[in-house]
């Protein structure tokens, strides 16, 4: 980290999330003067439980309310924004999906006005995802696949992301865009996600659940990996006005089945036992890979964490978590 951070002001949506506790430890150390949107109270996240609320300046509120957005950006004199907050879950957006597009269409737009409004703001990082390509024939995805979201969270994310690009486009925003892969890593408490349900089941003696058929294809990604991309971006967005508007892939570029996923957790967990395989997921991109050679040539970036390491520490810290041993 360089000296890019030290006290600047930096607003971060989605501070409770998996990638925002990480995102807000990595800028307290750099020295950044870090402010966090909360809506809800969540006492396990890690931004709670690590102790880091108490290093960070604290707004409750909802991510829609443009109003409060503005008022954040202009009291606080807000330099840098990244804005992880989403709707992340697949079948919660399945089941619920108004609430999906009002938080990851709405919040983005009311974000990104908040922003044109603030004379203070000087970069945005926004978080898109590949679910945003949506189903394609050809693989891996590049920045060049068009954005055709199918099902509600994928609409949602091809919409939040495109919305981003006019801003920049039409009123030359300074917003740059990321793509990623599926995040994993210590902190995250969606336990219908493979990743932590499956290191939850094995400690405590059952069987991890496998929604699909075990087929689907992932690109998985480090959370720690994530929040480093984030300050990477920012910094780069500052010293290059050109990266305005544009989106870049991250990933390891190793995509796996999620029935491999599982294997290979159960195998470093030292557990013996078996999949459930439910084969009842619908309405989810079979197949996704994405190619990170913009970000590597253009960023001269690069993963810190391979997957197995990885999956190592995201272990440790669930086995720390949970108290408990396979």
């Amino acid at each position: 980290m360089s000296d890019f951070w030290r006290d600047r002001p930096t607003f971060v949506t989605g501070a409770t999330g998996l990638v925002g506790g990480w995102l807000a430890r990595r800028l307290l150390a750099a020295g950044a003067q870090v402010v966090c949107l909360v809506r809800d109270w969540v006492p396990q996240s890690e931004l709670v439980r690590s102790g880091m609320l108490d290093q960070v300046t604290t707004v409750r509120g909802d991510m829609r309310n443009q109003i409060l957005l503005e008022r954040v950006l202009g009291e606080y004199e807000v330099d840098t924004v990244i804005h992880l907050a989403a709707q992340t879950i697949v079948p919660i957006a399945n089941r619920n999906p108004v609430s999906t597009f009002e938080t990851n269409i709405g919040g983005t737009w009311a974000l990104l006005e908040a922003c044109r409004r603030s004379p203070s703001v000087k970069q945005i990082v926004l978080a898109s995802s590949d679910k945003a390509y949506g189903d394609q024939e050809r693989l891996p995805y590049d920045e060049e696949t068009p954005l055709q979201g199918r099902h509600p969270y994928d609409v949602s994310k091809s919409c939040a992301d495109l919305i981003a690009q006019s801003y920049a486009i039409t009123y030359g925003l300074p917003v740059v865009i990321t793509r990623c892969g599926n995040f994993y890593g210590g902190g995250d408490l969606n336990w219908n996600r493979i990743v932590p349900g499956t290191i939850r089941s094995a400690l405590r003696g059952q069987r991890p659940v496998i929604r699909s058929n075990g087929r689907f294809v992932r690109d998985y990604f480090y959370v720690e990996d994530g929040a480093a991309v984030y300050t990477l971006l920012a910094e780069r967005l500052a010293a290059d006005r050109s990266l305005c508007g544009q989106a870049f892939n991250f990933s390891n570029e190793m995509p796996v089945t999620v029935l491999a996923l599982v294997e290979q957790i159960l195998r470093l967990m030292g557990s013996e036992l078996q999949p459930d395989i439910h084969n009842e997921a619908s309405n989810e991109i079979r197949s996704q890979q994405l190619r990170a050679a913009r970000a590597r040539q253009v960023l001269g970036w690069r993963p810190l964490f391979a997957l197995e390491e990885g999956l190592q520490r995201t272990i440790a810290w669930y086995r720390e978590f949970l108290g408990g041993t396979a």
